[in-house]
């Protein structure tokens, strides 16, 4: 199997010129540290990456169709390609214009900013999943609470012996709650962005939400990973607040408040321990401020039980 090429600053320089021009900035420099990096800033106004190999290639090709279909649904910005094509044979590259706002990890959400998550999140809702599914975006089947409350449960009992968390907290993921959390039978999938973290949200110094990257990984499913993610990024209170804004009944609300606590202490506990982790890797202190945010107590008193018969299914109210 030929070896992919390895992408240099030079090599980058080149095919900027080629599609901007000679006058094109000369000012290129990696957005993350490695060798031959994917992603490259090109000046102040674009942000070039480059798919390192096929399978990257074809998400990539399936994420440029999936921007131009989610455009007409939701209200923040999603990255625009001003050219793309290939940088090495059946490999492509998308220069995308830069996006205004800075990562969520440095600011925060305003009210207004948790509105607009609201609006993104019933964007997402209403994309039509047959046009999902035709430009091939996949199917992914919602994960088991129960398993991830089980890991959860095993690695907090040793962040709590290193002192990276505290176990005495009144909120508790029992058994019985997992089943009644879980996704309903025949609940319809949603196109689910699976990557809201500080990166990928944009938010301006007024804590507005200004736009999304990352639209790698998105899939059909579950829109509790969504909340999440949020969860994890902007916080709990502020992600809840947001999804029930968008609609969501009490049932996702909470499934997704406890994915995002059992994903970040088994993603801290992984970290710590050196292990690779399914989660999206990230620094040490990243991760603390992801489990501090995911365990901030919610007030909403809409999600802090559910309906006594159970038959909230999620749906928009």
């Amino acid at each position: 199997m030929t070896q992919a090429p390895t992408p240099t600053a030079e090599t980058v320089r080149r095919l900027v010129r080629s599609l901007l021009g000679e006058s094109a900035e000369n000012d290129v420099r990696p957005a993350a540290a490695g060798t031959g990096p994917a992603t490259w800033w090109v000046g102040t106004r674009h942000v070039l990456r480059l798919a390192r190999d096929r399978e990257a290639a074809l998400r990539q090709r399936r994420e440029l169709r999936l921007r131009e279909l989610v455009r007409a649904h939701v209200s923040v910005a999603v990255p625009t390609s001003v050219a793309h094509g290939e940088w090495a044979p059946g490999l492509t590259y998308t220069l995308d214009a830069k996006v205004p706002g800075g990562p969520g990890d440095e600011h925060d959400v305003s009210a207004l900013g948790e509105a607009d998550l609201a609006a993104l999140l019933t964007g997402l809702r209403e994309v039509p999943v047959r046009q999902a599914e035709t430009i091939g975006v996949p199917r992914a089947a919602p994960r088991s609470l129960e398993a991830l409350r089980e890991s959860a449960e095993r690695v907090g009992r040793h962040l709590a012996e290193a002192d990276e968390f505290d176990p005495a907290r009144p909120e508790r993921l029992t058994r019985a709650a997992t089943v009644q959390l879980g996704v309903q039978p025949g609940a319809a999938p949603v196109l689910v962005h699976h990557g809201l973290t500080g990166e990928h949200l944009l938010v301006g110094a007024d804590g507005r939400v200004r736009g999304v990257l990352g639209w790698t990984d998105a899939a059909l499913g579950d829109p509790a990973e969504d909340i999440a993610a949020l969860a994890r990024s902007v916080g709990s209170p502020a992600a809840v607040r947001a999804a029930t804004l968008a609609g969501y009944g009490a049932r996702p609300c909470l499934r997704g408040l406890w994915l995002a606590r059992c994903d970040t202490l088994v993603h801290l506990a992984d970290a710590l321990a050196g292990r690779p982790s399914a989660g999206e890797p990230a620094p040490l202190p990243v991760l603390r401020t992801r489990l501090r945010r995911a365990w901030e107590p919610i007030l909403l008193e809409r999600v802090t039980a559910l309906r006594e018969d159970g038959t909230d299914d999620g749906a928009p109210a």
